[in-house]
């Protein structure tokens, strides 16, 4: 397809909250030491690709993975509606502490009611249409070109589900890993997927790596 346009997706590097499982939502937590060190893989991992453009969530953590794939001369934007979704009064909170906390509303979020927003939060139906809308309109943009996102894990789910057109409250089955490349493409047809969940850059990431972090 010779105007389709190509989209590397992926997610932020590691932060400390994520090896919590501990929800992030909208609040901004930085990249922890190996998330840095994932962000510098990434950037020599990607230095072949014809990159137009580089669009990235603002929330230090997608910036900042973002920020590391400055040396491959494309210009980087910030984009508010690639954030993650917002969860109000989950932000903050473990898995484990939403369950006890609240536990009807804890089994709604964890069985994927498309409708269900927690307190001061968004529904996943509402997230879902602002940040795959965000990335249709990006690759609309760039026809014939290839684009990253630098997002979230939400937004990852999202976007596979979109390329792969599964509904919004199927049950997961597929990995959204840190700082991997997730492939997409995209024509007038829609998107489809090419490649998910790309970690080999990522593999014996060592001591010496975390050092430079």
């Amino acid at each position: 397809m010779e105007n389709a346009t190509q989209v590397l997706a992926i997610r932020h590097g590691e932060t400390d909250w994520n090896r919590d499982t501990r929800i992030q939502g909208q609040l901004d937590i930085p990249l922890n030491q190996r998330g840095r060190a994932q962000a510098r893989r990434l950037a020599a991992a990607l230095a072949g690709e014809p990159l137009a453009a580089v669009y990235a969530s603002d929330l230090a953590r997608a910036w900042e993975t973002a920020a590391a794939l400055q040396g491959l001369g494309a210009p980087i934007h910030a984009d508010a509606r690639l954030r993650e979704r917002s969860f109000g009064h989950f932000e903050g909170q473990t898995w484990d502490e939403i369950a006890r906390r609240w536990p009807e509303q804890s089994l709604r979020w964890r069985r994927r009611d498309p409708d269900f927003a927690a307190e001061g939060g968004e529904s996943l139906s509402r997230f879902y249409a602002r940040c795959t809308d965000a990335v249709r309109e990006l690759a609309q943009a760039h026809p014939g070109q290839t684009i990253a996102i630098v997002a979230h894990g939400g937004v990852m789910d999202c976007l596979y589900r979109l390329a792969a057109r599964l509904e919004l409250h199927a049950a997961r089955s597929w990995t959204l890993g840190n700082a991997s490349i997730n492939r997409l493409i995209y024509s007038p047809e829609g998107f489809g997927l090419v490649g998910w969940n790309d970690d080999q850059h990522l593999q014996d990431l060592g001591l010496d790596d975390l050092a430079q972090a």
